[in-house]
């Protein structure tokens, strides 16, 4: 039987009568960023950026459906709900919010990053933005936005590493490698399949569960 979060995160899911006008600026806000990446890339043929946001926002795209269907699966709750207000609740741990969020994030990781960064410095700015998201959660959490139902997915010694890894460091750890890659080919193949393995398990959740998470 689903909690009493999943209940509320399923309340008006994919609802579009729940809509805020300040979805638009923030909406124009992402598009107005991408633009400009997109003009410096191609100035420059430097893409980073652009790579980066696609490769995180897609990674989360993944993320998201299989906590979905983590909550179908069980009949009881997903590993994250995200059962507070929201302009647009997309998924039973998505929002518009948090999906703006992360279609900037991985500009802001690749932004930050100096040109000719080896490594190292990769891997450790993945880790310190993983360890931020995760501090940020830990907030949304106390305040009740963002709701945990399993004892191995919490704010613990176990928990807390889970979150870390499986919440937030692959994503980045995607983006270094996609960024990485040799040529623009392997770039858009990787960002493609990201996303092909995304919608296909929302197709098959649509035609199988009726897209119901």
């Amino acid at each position: 039987m689903p909690t009493e979060a999943s209940r509320r995160a399923l309340d008006g899911l994919r609802e579009p009568s729940t809509l805020q006008w300040y979805v638009i600026p923030l909406l124009a806000i992402v598009l107005y960023i991408y633009a400009v990446e997109v003009d410096r890339a191609r100035r420059t043929r430097d893409w980073r950026a652009v790579v980066a946001g696609l490769t995180v926002f897609g990674m989360d795209f993944v993320n998201e459906t299989v906590n979905g269907w983590i909550l179908v699966l069980s009949d009881r709750s997903a590993l994250w709900t995200a059962p507070g207000p929201t302009a647009l609740r997309t998924m039973v741990g998505w929002n518009i919010e948090i999906m703006f969020m992360f279609a900037l994030a991985g500009v802001i990781f690749a932004r930050t990053l100096r040109d000719g960064a080896g490594w190292r410095e990769r891997w450790g700015w993945a880790a310190g933005y993983s360890a931020f998201c995760v501090a940020v959660e830990l907030l949304l959490n106390r305040g009740g936005l963002l709701v945990w139902e399993y004892a191995w997915w919490n704010a613990s010694v176990v928990g807390t590493p889970l979150i870390f890894a499986l919440g937030y460091f692959h994503f980045f750890a995607a983006a270094i490698l996609v960024m990485g890659a040799r040529t623009a080919r392997t770039q858009v193949i990787a960002i493609a399949t990201i996303y092909a393995v995304a919608i296909t398990l929302n197709v098959v959740g649509l035609g199988v569960l009726g897209w119901r998470y």
